[in-house]
């Protein structure tokens, strides 16, 4: 107990190791927040350069970081990355940009645009559809509608659409009939369209369903437009909503009442 007691430093020595203590912590963190300012205002991490990579087919570097430099605050340490990221991504066709920094002074830009797949909408509009089901604008003197099929539908089904419209045209291919439109009404009923300009209403359900209707028709009908005497690119309009088969009018074939028929002959 006495030699405990010994070792036991006074009151105010105590209070003097932890003053000093404090004082010397306190000195750190003004050391390092001179430090830190003097690192935010020194010109040598001030922005000099910013390097954009990735896809840029739609907009050349050069204009990208002109109009996104004025948007741009601060330097290498304070420069908002966020800020940055969004101000690339208002530019036309830009789908992502990532940003990083690159010391001393310098951002790192790679970017990634939209890949058009189809056309959005209805006639004239010049929404697009890009790889992943997402909607975006362009100029309209920057599409190049050749070969793009249009799609349409409800706000937020763009992505049912594209998924229903890559399910749908490799049926009908083998038929010589290329699919150049699809709509999704408001209803939720399925209407096609040929390059030859026939009309296919394909009705409700989800892809496998309305894909296992289609793959059925498809498969039968050059059988039945050869027992017309006409091919699969003759055909004018098809209804598959029938539950037991479907209803097809051929190009140079008709259709009459029996009234019409007993006139006849």
């Amino acid at each position: 107990m006495k030699a405990s007691a010994a070792l036991t430093l006074p009151a105010d020595v105590r209070l003097m190791n932890i003053t000093a203590t404090v004082l010397f912590a306190a000195c750190g963190v003004l050391l390092l927040a001179a430090l830190a300012w003097w690192l935010v205002r020194h010109p040598a991490f001030a922005l000099g350069r910013i390097t954009v990579q990735g896809d840029v087919a739609h907009n050349s570097p050069a204009t990208l970081r002109a109009n996104v430099a004025p948007r741009m605050a601060g330097n290498f340490f304070t420069v908002d990355l966020v800020a940055v990221r969004q101000a690339f991504e208002a530019a036309p066709w830009v789908r992502q940009a990532v940003v990083r920094r690159e010391f001393p002074n310098r951002l790192r830009v790679l970017l990634q645009e939209h890949r058009p797949v189809a056309l959005w909408g209805t006639e004239g509009e010049s929404a697009l559809v890009n790889s992943h089901g997402e909607v975006f604008e362009a100029d309209p003197g920057d599409i190049e509608p050749e070969g793009l099929p249009r799609l349409a539908g409800p706000d937020g089904q763009a992505a049912q659409v594209l998924a229903m419209y890559r399910a749908l045209a490799p049926l009908f291919q083998p038929l010589g009939l290329e699919l150049v439109q699809l709509v999704l009404t408001s209803r939720g009923s399925w209407q096609a369209t040929m390059d030859t300009g026939a009309s296919v209403e394909l009705g409700r359900g989800p892809v496998q369903e309305v894909a296992a209707r289609t793959r059925r028709f498809a498969q039968t009908l050059a059988q039945a437009a050869s027992k017309l005497g006409r091919r699969p690119e003759a055909l004018v309009s098809a209804d598959l909503r029938h539950g037991d088969g479907y209803a097809i009018r051929l190009r140079g074939v008709t259709t009459a009442t029996g009234a019409e028929a007993q006139k006849k002959k």
